[in-house]
């Protein structure tokens, strides 16, 4: 028997889909378009919002795939199962859809993969906000890499990673799945980190396509108010930058409406920018059950065929988690006309050449998983380096590193290795709902890896109070542990959970920027008994700190992983040194807020116009070592450029102390006076170094005109002639070197074309600074 042209894969994928297309009907069409959850209907509690309302109750999997099937969902990631379970289950449910539907198309498995693999047993990397404080686009892309190595080998296709939503307001609770509050960092992070798994076969998925994280007040699902221009100049950017740099291949809606539009259906988004202006060819899935949200939260659609029609016309291709709106009242809408059939072939097109580049129509293909030890050694070096290149000192009155024999390690994160892990790590996001299966991992808490980091030491310890409750009965003892200690180790912070479950997490907002609970008290009456005391803040989100100066030294980690408390321990004892810098900055006050970094003048500290003052106690891209760094020589290679030119920025960089250190070299811009208002200074470019005790380099930034691109008052994004300033130092707060140039020539339109990066080298070394 001949096989049909869409088996042979030596045709292009696209001309593969486009004959399997035509082979198909209408509900085989609309079936590619859904997914199936199996097993959801005996998830205990949620993973994923109101789960509880559209849990699929019990329809049996053959009746979800009668027709075929799109993707399916967290075949690994639902309930505790082995890598060698699950993918045994990703093989039977396979072998069923291809063996008893007409056309025998394999389904989609995609997984979550913020934090690592999100299954039982899976090493658990660091959140993502601890990426971004590592500065080091290379470290990411090699932690996706091996993730996607192991999901891969699990039989899975697809990961819903990485989480592009600049911060705009710390109190939501999903800053610890960011990268941070500036948009150039986080589009190369998160183009690092796409790149990793895209080149070892997975689908990247950016989410959440757009604006989540500007919500009103920081609240989950909260409205979104802003313009146009804070749209096209911070929030979309790092989109842009994953798909061209990083080459993405899926993206998600958010949850969230648009001046009163909702992403899920909002068509000059999800086709206008995404497709008609960046050309992006790949798939758009739901965030799940954000297209039944269209009918229950935003009420503009009647029913779930309504609420399907519009986001179909709108630009999602898949619905996930489950098929409620892309099912029968969908395709009853197309038979009666008021839905064209050729938006389905759109959507379908699309996924069906998404699965020949998959190799999931090859005539060969089979399901095939192999043996994998998902928390390998290569896994948790990984961790461990990210974990240790993450934190960041913030201050340090010499006391760090510790020479202290008698030491108290107290705070409700003390003992605690979960306090390490994010809201997307297994342990967090499903173990609680299973007790008796541990942690799955080996993670050790930051007083047992002190204890084994410092065998010599008197280690007393006591939790002080819980992370979250009002209770300070614990204080008394963690007092007394301090004033007969040397030195104080007070570990305070968050507990990463769900829906409210934690303090940091989705669904886990927070009403203002205090430590949790009577954290903040405890640390006072700490202070107060005359012990040095550090204070170690592992957290999802940067926190208050204006009242703890007198702190001997502030460290700040956040959420680092499994490796964490060995990390953590190797900073302190000073055997490895500090070199995590801020990609977030720490407040004064827990009510100066909301206010990042990149702001307009009157964003910042107005004297005389506003009692307030929103100045941070530690900048973005602060961050200390056991050395000391000096800046010099500034230099521009043109004092002007052309619109469409570029100039080349130079900056000495020398380790002025006696042992070796990281530096994060940081250079920023600022444009002096333009149409629109602009920030006092952005984040153009930056390159993390190692230095030897003594050593110097040179640091050379090829800054393009693109770079300084802003959309202007008629919303197109311009290059304007005028001056423009050049600063370089190790933080937003703290730039030693200064120069400017001229941009010279016509107002230019920057296209879709335009250069998005900063190319960083050192004279003689021919590779880019990492």
């Amino acid at each position: 028997m001949t096989e049909p042209i869409w088996r042979n894969s030596a045709l292009p994928a696209a001309a593969r889909a486009e004959a399997l297309l035509a082979e198909m009907t209408l509900e085989e069409k609309v079936a590619q378009l859904g997914s199936a959850w199996p097993g959801n209907e005996q998830l205990n509690g949620n993973v994923a919002p109101m789960q509880d309302v559209f849990a699929r109750g019990g329809v049996p999997f053959e009746q979800a795939r009668e027709n075929g099937i799109g993707h399916l969902t967290r075949v690994f990631g639902t309930a505790p199962v082995s890598a060698a379970e699950g993918a045994a289950r990703v093989e039977a449910l396979q072998r069923e859809i291809v063996e008893e539907t007409r056309l025998g198309i394999p389904a989609i498995v995609h997984e979550e993969c913020l934090t690592g693999f999100t299954t039982y047993g899976a090493t658990v990397y660091p959140a993502a906000l601890a990426w971004a404080a590592t500065f080091d686009p290379e470290l990411v892309e090699r932690m996706a890499s091996a993730i996607a190595d192991d999901m891969r080998n699990c039989g899975v296709h697809q990961g819903l990673s990485p989480v592009l939503d600049v911060v705009r307001d710390y109190r939501w609770g999903r800053v610890e799945e960011t990268l941070g509050e500036d948009p150039y960092l986080v589009g190369t992070l998160g183009a690092a980190y796409v790149r990793g798994l895209e080149r070892n076969g997975i689908i990247a998925t950016l989410k959440h396509f757009a604006g989540y994280s500007a919500s009103r007040a920081a609240r989950n699902h909260a409205p979104v108010s802003i313009g146009p221009r804070e749209l096209r100049d911070v929030i979309l950017p790092p989109f842009e930058m994953a798909i061209r740099e990083g080459g993405a291949r899926s993206v998600m809606n958010a949850y969230v409406d648009l001046d009163g539009v909702p992403a899920a259906a909002n068509v000059p988004l999800l086709t206008g920018i995404l497709r008609d202006e960046w050309g992006f060819e790949g798939v758009v899935v739901s965030d799940y059950w954000a297209i039944a949200f269209l009918g229950s939260m935003h009420r503009v659609a009647d029913s779930t065929g309504q609420a399907g029609a519009l986001a179909l016309a709108a630009g999602i291709d898949v619905e996930l988690p489950d098929t409620l709106c892309y099912g029968k009242e969908l395709v009853e809408l197309v038979r009666s006309g008021e839905v064209p059939e050729s938006l389905v072939d759109r959507a379908a097109g699309r996924l069906l050449r998404q699965k020949a580049e998959l190799g999931l129509l090859d005539a060969d293909w089979a399901p095939r998983a192999r043996p994998v030890d998902l928390d390998s050694p290569r896994n948790r070096a990984i961790a461990r380096e990210l974990a240790e290149k993450s934190v960041v000192l913030l201050s340090n009155d010499g006391e760090l590193p510790l020479r202290a024999k008698r030491i108290a390690v107290v705070g409700p994160c003390a003992d605690d290795p979960l306090a390490f892990m994010g809201c997307y790590s297994y342990p967090n996001h499903v173990l609680p709902r299973y007790p008796g299966h541990g942690i799955g991992v080996a993670a050790p808490s930051l007083l047992e890896s002190l204890r084994a980091e410092l065998p010599d030491a008197v280690i007393t310890s006591a939790a002080g109070c819980p992370i979250r409750d009002e209770d300070r009965s614990g204080f008394a003892e963690a007092v007394e542990a301090a004033r007969d200690a040397d030195v104080c180790i007070a570990v305070v912070g968050d507990r990463a959970g769900l829906f409210g479950e934690g303090t940091s997490g989705e669904g886990c907002d927070a009403p203002d920027l205090r430590l949790p609970g009577v954290q903040d008290e405890l640390l006072t009456e700490l202070l107060a008994t005359g012990t040095p005391v550090v204070v170690v803040v592992v957290s999802g989100r940067p926190y208050a700190l204006g009242n703890h100066t007198g702190a001997a030294a502030l460290v700040q980690a956040f959420m680092p992983g499994e490796e964490g408390g060995p990390a953590l321990a190797a900073v302190l004892s000073g055997r490895t040194n500090f070199g995590g810098r801020l990609p977030v900055q720490v407040p004064r006050v827990a009510g100066a807020q909301p206010s990042t970094y990149l702001q307009p003048p009157l964003g910042g500290n107005s004297e005389g116009i506003s009692n307030l003052d929103p100045s941070p106690l530690f900048p973005f891209g602060h961050g200390l070592s056991y050395t000391t760094f000096e800046y010099s020589d500034l230099a521009v290679s043109t004092r002007e450029v052309p619109t469409d030119g570029e100039v080349e920025v130079s900056v000495r960089v020398r380790n002025t102390g006696d042992r070796a250190g990281d530096e994060v070299v940081q250079l920023y811009v600022r444009d002096v006076l333009a149409q629109v208002t602009r920030p006092v200074r952005q984040l153009a470019g930056f390159a993390r170094i190692t230095l030897a005790a003594g050593e110097s380099r040179t640091v050379v930034f090829r800054l393009h005109a693109d770079r300084l691109a802003f959309t202007g008052l008629d919303l197109r994004r311009i290059v304007e002639p005028g001056t423009i300033e050049v600063f370089a130092g190790r933080s937003a707060g703290d730039l030693p070197c200064h120069a400017t140039f001229e941009l010279t020539g016509p107002v230019r339109e920057a296209g879709p074309d335009r250069v998005l990066t900063t190319p960083v080298h050192s004279p003689g070394d021919t590779s880019p600074v990492s």
